[in-house]
């Protein structure tokens, strides 16, 4: 008869299984990382960013290319942020880090209006102070734990928000073109991130600015998505699943598809046209 501890320990080791093979399959879909890059992953403190590291680490074990991992941390120096957490962690783990310190916090508190959600502010600047990081210590990837929910929770912002049909890529070159981002949990649900995180233990750091806003935009179609799970399960993953199978022709971006010259195939319509007549006859 199963224990529950053998039970618990089978159900772990197939939810990793799972995992890899979604991250595994996001880097070779779209080129993520290649032999002999040196890939510097991004870790908050929250479960994503811990998922992310955890399980590019794993791969490399066993992975068919060779590739480095640096784990950075953007110390932004928020009231109470515990600094040392993340040093011991990557320390036991055995992963190269670098740790840097900037005082946005403060930045932000003084440049955001009251009232104001602060995560414009706060995301120009840390993704300034990560780029620069990551060409100073010659980062070919820059690895985000955006997973499959803020995908399509970026979707539906746009949507309902900005009028735009646009959502979070899994690979991105940054504007000025020296930064290549990635995204390996592009194929993971946060769900499965979340049973993943609380199995393993990792020592969350809660974050003070954006994780204690109330009422976002992003909370509320989160929430949407978390009733559509209930009542409709795999809708999410279809949504997710619609933006690697885009038809141009059939939306309406003029930049997209050419509208304008769009013109029936004559030769097709005489040969049609012998069809019907063809078939009038009864020939």
């Amino acid at each position: 008869m199963t224990s529950r501890v053998d039970r618990a320990r089978y159900d772990r080791n197939k939810l990793q299984k799972k995992l890899r093979r979604q991250v595994g399959n996001a880097i070779v879909d779209y080129g993520m990382i290649e032999a002999g890059d040196r890939v510097m992953v991004c870790v908050s403190g929250g479960k994503d960013s811990f998922t992310l590291l955890d399980v590019l680490m794993n791969l490399r074990l066993n992975a068919p290319i060779d590739f480095e991992l640096v784990a950075v941390n953007l110390d932004q120096k928020q009231p109470g942020f515990p600094g040392h957490v993340l040093p011991g962690y990557f320390e036991s783990i055995g992963v190269a880090y670098d740790i840097l310190e900037e005082d946005t916090y403060s930045v932000v508190q003084a440049l955001t209006p009251e009232g104001k959600t602060t995560c414009p502010v706060c995301s120009r600047m840390r993704r300034g102070i990560l780029y620069s990081h990551a060409r100073r210590i010659g980062a070919d990837k820059i690895a985000l734990g955006h997973h499959l929910d803020d995908v399509v929770e970026t979707l539906f912002l746009n949507l309902f928000y900005g009028g735009r049909l646009k959502a979070m890529p899994p690979k991105l070159r940054s504007d000025d073109g020296t930064n290549m981002l990635i995204r390996p949990l592009y194929y993971c649900r946060e769900k499965d991130i979340a049973r993943w995180a609380d199995a393993r233990g990792y020592p969350i750091i809660p974050c003070n600015l954006c994780g204690s806003q109330e009422n976002l935009q992003r909370q509320v179609i989160k929430e949407m998505l978390t009733g559509w799970d209930r009542e409709a399960p795999g809708r999410v993953e279809n949504i997710a699943r619609s933006l690697r199978h885009v038809v141009p022709s059939h939306l309406g971006d003029g930049d997209l598809f050419d509208f304008v010259g769009l013109e029936t195939d004559q030769a097709a319509a005489v040969l049609a046209l012998k069809d019907i007549t063809y078939d009038a006859a009864g020939r």
